[in-house]
């Protein structure tokens, strides 16, 4: 039993500490390093299910299903190997020669794992069970985890020397990822001394536990920053660096929902519309109306400086106020058409805005309420049309 709990601990411990990694991803160029590592996790399963399940089958002496389960166990080791290998090689995006002389030793070692356990079914060569149920390692298992256990000293060498090479967070992360190897390569050498001890099963928990808490956890906050700069650009507007109309869409969801479960209770919406701009186009070009785009933007979010601002359209703006700006509205929107005045006697950008507030009482939806603001803005373009 004692041999069993370690397998057993070592599996629970696995699955806790692996859990993100053993999640399924896409299977794509830039999750490659990902893959290669979900499937070493996964032989690492299978290798530590047998172990356990070795110490509980051997400990009443059931012959039979303990053959199968040492078969299996070996064939776990082996797969473990040859993934690991993959993943070292991958991860350290070396594909030349050597990276692929280590790849080919691992599926040697894993191919010449498969065959002796093929012979073993009918001349024990790897292992056996006496009269008295006693489990006997034969020479081939020496072998095979000698090559291993060589082939794991190579991939930790190789990671090291890898690590001299780079610099930053990559040194570390491949000079991490060498001594792991390197620990489980010592582990199997105490495994071969030891054959009724699990300790490759330790070896390889060590191992993974290193290179979670020095390598995965960062290379998994480096995948999440750059999943969200991936989210941020999705909803920005490229040409002025505000949110986009998707932004907006899913803004407005947002409101709806609040609205529903009473977490929102008052917002406002300016509608903005910038002035002029066809006749820059026309007479200027689109280069100068761009950078006209532009300057209203940038004036927009400098007076709504606590509010989400998207472009709608094409010179179209929506300000959704909420907290500091929805209790100063009034005022912000006195400075922003004081601005404006002053702007179109310079000859300035030019942007027409309409605030509207959400009332309960009245306003069924966001829509009652962008109208309404809408309408107002309408009104403050035919006045700054006068005025011109």
């Amino acid at each position: 039993m004692y041999y069993a709990s370690i397998g057993i601990i070592a599996l629970i411990v696995h699955v806790i500490i692996n859990n993100e990694a053993l999640r399924k991803v896409e299977n794509t160029s830039a999750n490659c390093v990902r893959l290669k590592y979900r499937q070493y996790l996964f032989a690492l399963i299978l290798y530590y299910f047998t172990d356990a399940m070795w110490g509980l089958l051997y400990e009443p002496r059931w012959v039979i299903a303990t053959y199968i389960d040492t078969c299996l166990f070996f064939f776990a080791m082996a797969l473990s190997v040859l993934f690991w290998t993959r993943t070292v090689v991958v991860f350290t995006g070396n594909k030349g020669k050597s990276g692929k002389i280590l790849v080919g030793a691992g599926w040697l070692i894993f191919s010449i794992q498969l065959i002796i356990l093929a012979v073993n079914l009918f001349v024990p060569v790897a292992f056996t069970f006496d009269a008295g149920k006693e489990y006997i390692a034969l020479p081939t298992r020496y072998v095979v985890l000698f090559m291993q256990m060589i082939l794991f000293f190579a991939v930790g060498f190789f990671a090291i020397v890898t690590a001299l090479r780079s610099e930053g967070e990559k040194r570390s992360h491949y000079r991490t990822v060498g001594f792991s190897s390197i620990i489980m390569a010592v582990f199997i050498a105490l495994q071969t001394v030891f054959p009724l001890m699990p300790l490759y099963s330790l070896g390889c928990l060590f191992g993974i536990c290193i290179i979670h808490t020095f390598v995965y956890k960062d290379k998994d906050i480096e995948h999440n920053r750059q999943m969200e700069a991936v989210s941020q650009k999705a909803y920005k507007d490229g040409l002025t660096g505000v949110r986009n109309k998707l932004a907006y869409l899913e803004a407005l969801a947002d409101i709806e929902i609040s609205l529903e479960n009473g977490t929102l209770k008052q917002y406002g919406v300016v509608v903005f519309d910038l002035n002029g701009l066809k006749a820059i186009n026309d007479n200027l070009g689109h280069e100068a109306g761009d950078e006209y785009i532009k300057s209203a933007a940038n004036l927009i979010c400098q007076q709504f400086v606590h509010s989400p601002v998207f472009r709608i359209g094409g010179d179209e703006f929506v300000a959704i106020l909420r907290g500091a700006d929805y209790e100063n509205r009034e005022e912000l929107e006195n400075a922003f058409r004081a601005i404006v005045d002053e702007n179109q006697q310079q000859g300035a950008v030019v942007v027409s805005s309409g605030l509207a507030i959400y009332e309960s009482e009245i306003d069924e939806s966001y829509n009652d309420v962008f109208k309404r603001a809408d309408e107002l803005m309408y009104a403050r373009k035919i006045e700054l049309k006068s005025k011109k």
